[in-house]
């Protein structure tokens, strides 16, 4: 029998769904907390224990939630879940590619290096190069958008004009500037794309009066089908951060696509009230059959 570790502080609504569409494979599921792993020596050959899994490890780790912690913590459940790969255990997404998407510096990086159209971007230490740069985008016209290097949900964002006088300091001492994009036509929108195992699963259109347009703040979803290109974009972001699965953040830029964000720990809640399809069981069935190579699974209808 497969057996599948979900990684997460509570189960919640995510974990109930994948739960379900894992048991539907099947699997034997367990919730696991990242506090109930452990490296441990004299347990087994790999070094490793998992809450709930004995001396023996799970075939797969999905990675619903890492919780915030201090930086030993953080760095401890990032070893574990490298180590877990290095054992032979699917992790789902991998620590490397969590790694490239929760530092939004490093996700910019590798959306420039991969040639994707990406709104300009600065991130740096500096107050005052932050200050000049600021400077510099407004008198050529332009706003920016000031975000913590690790956040989620919209938390955190600040959007900054030439009436403002702009970064003055910032208590994690790094700047990430990036240049606001204009809504076309009326009110502000984007697009979320769920990327699950290269392919791009679903779509939803993000609207709402203030310029943050994530769900979290209040936003409103309607299923959309975008064009080849959108979704192409999309695909091909997931894959720059080598990701598993992804949610990718679209906007209009000058009439042009682009990549906002590139998101490695996805909710996908509110893109599930617009589906047609089960998007946990599309998860469940990329991991077990692509990754596992235990093929026989279904999607079925939401």
């Amino acid at each position: 029998m497969t057996r599948i570790a979900i990684l997460t502080d509570e189960a919640g609504w995510h974990g109930r769904r994948l739960r379900r569409a894992f048991a539907s494979r099947g699997a034997e599921v367990r919730y696991v907390r990242f506090d109930d792993c452990r490296v441990d020596l004299l347990a087994n050959r790999h070094g490793l224990v998992i809450g709930g899994f004995g001396t023996t490890l799970p075939d797969a780790v999905f990675v619903r939630s890492i919780p915030a912690g201090s930086f030993e913590q953080v760095t401890l459940r990032l070893t574990i879940l490298h180590a877990l790969a290095e054992s032979g255990v699917v992790v789902y997404n991998s620590a490397s590619s969590i790694e490239r998407s929760v530092d939004k510096a490093r996700t910019s990086l590798r959306l420039h290096q991969a040639g994707l159209p990406t709104p300009p971007t600065w991130v740096g230490e500096s107050a005052a190069g932050a200050r000049r740069i600021a400077t510099r985008e407004f008198a050529r016209g332009h706003e920016l958008v000031t975000k913590p290097l690790f956040g989620s949900q919209g938390k955190g964002l600040r959007r900054i004009a030439g009436a403002d006088p702009g970064p003055a300091g910032d208590p994690a001492g790094v700047w990430y500037l990036q240049r606001f994009v204009p809504p076309e036509g009326s009110g502000y929108r984007d697009w979320r794309v769920l990327v699950i195992g290269g392919r791009a699963t679903a779509a939803m259109e993000r609207r709402a009066g203030h310029w943050i347009t994530n769900v979290a703040q209040g936003a409103t979803v309607t299923p959309v089908e975008l064009p080849d290109d959108a979704l192409q974009l999309a695909i091909a972001a997931t894959a720059a951060v080598d990701m598993h699965y992804a949610g990718v953040d679209l906007i209009r830029d000058d009439g042009h696509w682009s990549v906002l964000e590139v998101n490695g720990i996805p909710s996908w809640e509110g893109l599930q009230r617009v589906a047609a399809i089960d998007l946990a069981a599309v998860l469940a069935d990329d991991l077990v059959d692509r990754c596992l190579g235990r093929p026989g699974g279904r999607t079925r209808v939401a």
